[in-house]
């Protein structure tokens, strides 16, 4: 078996919650992509980082299904494990930064699959939702017949505190993602403030807009394993 760390990104004050993320320092023990789409199947995390070089942070990743060019939480995740000042993925240079507890990357919202932002009334509405069947509502994209559906509702808006879920659709046994950075990013672009968000049962994701279109997320980041 390949050696690698499961982090937990996007933890609670309290340290709970947060989406696991595989992270396998060593990605020269597995080269290609095809294998390391495998083992990214086989460990079944949303997602599966490659880390190619740990000096210049290069980095690949892969959920269980599919090969992403950029991701919000992995590159959260692998910011504070390599401790570097940016990492480099096939989407673009992603900064990263360490602020007390939390890590922070600034990416472009642009860099992350499409989705569809829907939104809520309230926030007991996007507490109530079911996982939406195959079909529902979306039209197909390529990654999946589901689409990507990223449910909110504001909480407090004046603070900018938001209840979010994440429905990946890509029908690959996740049916719901803890927490997205992506999704994140996205949404603080559209809505053109900082943001606060609560997502799944417990994660939480900040996010502050930048100038020329780019975005900011950040959260907490522990090592499981």
């Amino acid at each position: 078996m390949t050696d690698y760390d499961v982090l937990r990104v996007f933890c609670s004050p309290g340290g709970g919650y947060g989406n696991e993320l595989g992270v396998v320092r060593d990605g020269s023990v597995m080269p290609e992509r095809c294998d390391r789409q495998a083992f990214a199947a086989k460990l079944g995390f949303s997602e599966t980082v490659f880390v190619d070089d740990p000096e210049r942070g290069v980095i690949d990743i892969y959920t269980p299904s599919t090969r992403l060019p950029f991701a919000g939480y992995p590159c959260v995740g692998a910011a504070w494990l390599l401790d570097v000042p940016e990492l480099v993925t096939p989407a673009g240079v992603v900064g990263a930064r360490q602020d007390g507890e939390f890590s922070w990357i600034e990416a472009r919202p642009e860099w992350a699959p499409p989705r569809t932002l829907r939104q809520y009334g309230t926030a007991a509405e996007v507490d109530e939702l079911p996982v939406p069947p195959p079909g529902v509502g979306v039209p197909p994209t390529p990654f999946g017949q589901w689409g990507r559906v990223y449910a909110w509702a504001w909480e407090d808006e004046a603070a900018g505190r938001i209840r979010a879920r994440a429905f990946p659709g890509r029908d690959d046994g996740i049916d719901e993602d803890e927490a997205t950075g992506a999704a994140a990013l996205q949404l603080t672009a559209r809505l053109g403030r900082a943001l606060n968000i609560t997502q799944g049962t417990g994660s939480q994701i900040l996010t502050a807009p930048q100038p020329e279109g780019w975005v900011e997320v950040g959260g907490r980041v522990f090592l499981e394993r």
